[in-house]
């Protein structure tokens, strides 16, 4: 029986030149079914955007996606949206809102849907907001207007005892120390845009910068084909 696919989560800003290296993996790892762009962290920010965006960028690497189209909590439970996502042999979750995806995705059949397609073979990608859902919690903001406060909302649990600082080489590592005061036991996941985090049997840092782990403070930088060191494998989430 085959195991889990290829796990990216990516820093951000996705689908442009840096991401080559990532994006290949993707195209590579993609299992025989469609291949799903989820615009959900986009959808107060325009997703039309961002599917054209994708598709423009994994077809000058020879594979056609698609939009999985999930905007809102009643997407994820619909049924002609999980009769595409139990086909995908890919998805990936674009940048966005960060607590958006989590929200929309936690608990629902599409959701549950991606989850088995991932189990038994598929690639699954988020970037950004949609990298933050995928591990146990993702950063919300804390106060308004301080966009640099940050607070552990629940998240999708794939990658657990984790939350990713997403952008760390531009704004994201600003985050590190509102996140460790409302969650001091998550391991904090640093990845610098166009750099990603690549689990394929094991971990590794895939990319133009670097990816960092953050555990009890202690800081850990692994750059471009480094294995990662400190970083919980991914477990299968509860989904029901």
């Amino acid at each position: 029986m085959p195991g889990p696919g290829l796990l990216v989560l990516n820093g951000g800003d996705e689908f442009k030149p840096g991401n080559e290296q990532q994006d290949r993996q993707l195209v590579a790892h993609a299992g025989a079914g469609p291949a799903y762009v989820v615009p959900t962290a986009a959808a107060r920010q325009g997703p039309d955007q961002a599917i054209a965006t994708a598709r423009r960028r994994f077809g000058g690497l020879g594979l056609q996606v698609r939009e999985l189209p999930i905007l809102q909590r009643s997407d994820a439970a619909s049924a002609e949206v999980l009769a595409l996502a139990v086909e995908g042999g890919l998805f990936y979750l674009v940048g966005g809102d960060p607590g958006l995806v989590a929200s929309v995705l936690r608990g629902s059949a599409a959701w549950a849907a991606m989850v088995r397609a991932w189990s038994g073979g598929a690639a699954l990608a988020g970037s950004s907001a949609g990298a933050m859902a995928l591990c146990e919690a993702t950063l919300v903001r804390a106060t308004w207007p301080d966009r640099r406060r940050r607070r552990p909302a629940p998240a999708l649990g794939l990658v657990p005892g984790t939350a990713v600082l997403p952008h760390y080489d531009t704004f994201g590592q600003r985050w590190i120390e509102s996140a460790r005061e409302a969650a001091p036991e998550l391991i904090l996941l640093g990845l610098d845009e166009r750099t990603a985090a690549v689990w394929d049997g094991g971990w590794r840092s895939v990319g133009s910068g670097a990816v960092t782990v953050i555990v009890e403070g202690e800081s850990r930088r692994f750059e471009n084909g480094r294995p990662i060191t400190g970083l919980p494998h991914p477990a299968l989430p509860e989904t029901g």
